[in-house]
């Protein structure tokens, strides 16, 4: 089989490729999108990095292709909804830099407190000031992990060995210790309290954005020491700023900004603050990273390709054709329905309960099932979630999975609800297909609506009053953002209601916030789903 590497790989992953005896290798790197569209259909296997860019235009015509290692974590450069509708397994290797970032988290870790860099500084330039550069030990401190996937229990690993105490908080799993071997709290403001040093773990996105900010801040030890080696902005450079120089935080370690070159004015005077040890982005830069991420793609891919098993799936093209013809469209369904009850339910999960009513009760739903988890699962992980490892990842995170079928249905021939609890609230939705293909969400939390689960949606929780649809209507007509659907539902006691807007362009951060602030409104989402297949949509 023919393997082609489009991008500068590590010489480790090339010469196990090149020992393989069934393995034909061409390494190419620096192509252009439509030269690799050329040839792209020569191949069975294809190995990448961050510089070629697999276009829907590359994928027009894969040929032979099978399979898409990404020799790293990010997969930007991939058109992965086009890969898995051409049947192409698209892969990446989040294991490889896990022990890098982890040592980099306690290298910054041991550094701000040592004040080894200003010592450094300070000797080199001719002085002996030994009282100057007074640091702290870390051994008997408490350290407080958020985040618990595999970088964060690295770190939590390794702080044991430091006779460190740990605590740990999961914004997303409230369920037992991955190890067993720290303390699980409850509540990221009990961690906030009792931390003398706090490093953040978790996936960059709009939840996590800023969930360090000025309310955590003030809560935290006097002197506490914060360090970010996961993605920026996740504590508030202007929150942080201010920290510093009130002296409520110690020290910042920075390994991540909100852009790479920093731009903000706060994140560059963060850079320049005497208490900050700020490095650019050198989490996974190490040698060792590079060549295990290189090895890893090229095992994954030829594992693949040779039917064996199939790890780090960012998709799973194909599964979804073995189910029965009845239940592929809910399976669509499913993963939708997960995404938008993790987007509006707060807290951490603890249990989900599906129900599926009607003919489809009859049947092996366990699949369907899986679908839903992966939905539910993929905005809050620092890994792929698919359907091979979406029930594992459950099971790990102490998240209890209860699935009921029931024949009994009453307006639809077949009902699919579902209810996420969290260790803050609990979150209902009830999905269906019409006409045998079409996916609608048809209540949420009571709520009867009509909702296409597809592009871009505002979900808004509101007073039951006059003139309320026609508010929406004008903010966002006033900002060029055109209303393509509109489904409304209230509730007589109390007098609530709810409004799920389909849109054709995305708003602005501005926008939403300026629904969100109107008095009638209670909260505001917005949702960004994958288009539905063309098959599927009614429109």
């Amino acid at each position: 089989m023919k393997v082609l590497i489009a991008d500068k790989l590590s010489e480790v992953g090339i010469d196990w490729l090149e020992k393989q005896n069934d393995v034909e290798v061409n390494v190419k790197p620096g192509l252009s999108p439509e030269e690799l569209a050329k040839i792209i259909g020569d191949y069975e296997g294809m190995i990448i990095r961050s510089g070629a860019k697999v276009t829907a235009e590359v994928l027009a015509s894969p040929g032979r292709l099978e399979c898409i290692a990404r020799a790293g974590v990010g997969v930007d450069n991939i058109d992965v909804p086009t890969a898995t509708a051409k049947g192409i397994i698209v892969m990446n290797t989040p294991g490889g830099n896990t022990a890098s970032t982890a040592e980099l988290t306690w290298a910054l870790m041991l550094a701000m407190s040592r004040r080894i860099v200003p010592a450094n500084v300070s000797l080199a330039g001719g002085a002996w000031d030994r009282k100057k550069f007074q640091g702290a030990q870390l051994a008997g401190k408490t350290l407080g992990v958020i985040g618990m996937g595999r970088i964060g229990k690295a770190v939590a690993k390794r702080a044991l060995a430091m006779e460190m105490e740990v605590v740990a908080f999961d914004p997303y799993f409230a369920g037992k210790c991955p190890e067993g071997s720290f303390e699980m709290v409850k509540s990221l403001d009990d961690l906030c309290r009792r931390s003398d040093y706090i490093t953040v773990h978790v996936p960059g996105n709009a939840e996590t954005t800023g969930m360090i900010g000025r309310d955590q801040i003030s809560q935290m030890k006097d002197g506490v020491y914060l360090i970010n080696a996961a993605r920026g902005g996740i504590i508030n450079p202007e929150a942080l700023l201010e920290a510093l120089e009130s002296g409520k935080v110690g020290a910042a370690a920075l390994d991540v900004w909100t852009s790479e070159p920093p731009e903000s004015d706060a994140e560059k005077k963060l850079i320049a603050h005497p208490r900050v040890l700020a490095v650019p982005h050198l989490g996974a830069s190490t040698g060792e990273a590079q060549e295990q991420v290189a090895l890893d793609a090229a095992q994954q891919l030829v594992e693949a390709l040779r039917g064996g098993e199939i790890r780090n799936a960012l998709n799973a093209p194909g599964f979804e054709k073995a189910l029965p013809p009845i239940l592929r469209p809910y399976a669509e369904l499913a993963s939708r329905i997960g995404t938008i009850l993790t987007s509006i339910t707060p807290g951490a999960i603890k249990k989900v309960e599906v129900v599926y009513r009607g003919a489809i009760a009859d049947m092996d739903v366990s699949p369907v099932t899986t679908f839903l988890l992966v939905g539910l699962f993929s905005p809050h992980m620092d890994q792929p979630v698919n359907v091979i490892n979406a029930p594992v990842l459950a099971e790990q995170r102490g998240v209890t999975i209860e699935q009921i079928t029931s024949k009994k249905v009453k307006a639809f021939a077949n009902l699919m609800q579902v209810e996420v609890h969290t260790d803050q609230t609990s979150r209902t939705a009830v999905g269906t297909i019409f006409g045998n293909r079409f996916p609608r969400i048809i209540a949420i939390d009571g709520y009867r609506v009509e909702m296409k689960p597809d592009g871009h949606i505002l979900l808004i929780f509101n007073d039951d009053m006059p003139g309320v649809v026609g508010k929406f209507g004008t903010i966002l007509g006033a900002s060029g953002v055109n209303i393509a659907d509109m489904t409304l539902s209230r509730k007589a006691d109390p007098s609530k209601a709810v409004v799920a807007i389909n849109l054709d362009n995305a708003p602005s951060d501005a926008v939403v916030e300026e629904i969100r602030s109107q008095e009638f409104v209670n909260t505001v989402y917005y949702l960004e789903l994958p288009e539905l297949p063309p098959e599927e949509r009614s429109d």
